[in-house]
């Protein structure tokens, strides 16, 4: 069990974190409406308009921007799920407390700096937007 957070410090994670997962899914609700993403990618094809090369290329960025918000939405909610098992806060890969500072930027952090850079070194580096 994660004892390196005080119960102040977990209950300001906490909230930083319900804060974030109600923007998101207010985000992609404002984004989807009553709709599931393909539905979505469907009728951002169908608009009307003469530029359809336009037309998907904002679609394409569309849904890498709903992409990225669910997956983090996930990570928030895993966080969150750890934050109730009282896990929160461990590293993922070697047990050891994720500084409260790394947290404070990132709540939904999964590794220590050490672990996330050793992560990082063996991804291939992508494209942000």
């Amino acid at each position: 069990m994660s004892t390196h957070l005080n119960p102040e410090q977990k209950v300001r994670l906490g909230a930083a974190l319900r804060e974030r997962e109600q923007v998101l899914r207010s985000r992609l609700s404002a984004q989807y409406g009553n709709t599931s993403r393909v539905e979505h990618a469907r009728e951002f094809l169908l608009q009307d308009g003469d530029d359809a090369t336009q037309r998907d290329a904002d679609r394409e960025v569309d849904l890498a921007m709903s992409d990225r918000d669910t997956v983090e939405l996930t990570r928030i909610e895993q966080a969150l799920s750890r934050l109730a098992q009282g896990s929160y806060g461990e590293c993922i890969d070697c047990g050891e407390p994720v500084p409260y500072g790394r947290l404070e930027l990132e709540p939904q952090a999964l590794r220590c700096v050490a672990c996330e850079a050793a992560v990082e070194r063996t991804q291939p580096r992508t494209a942000s937007m």
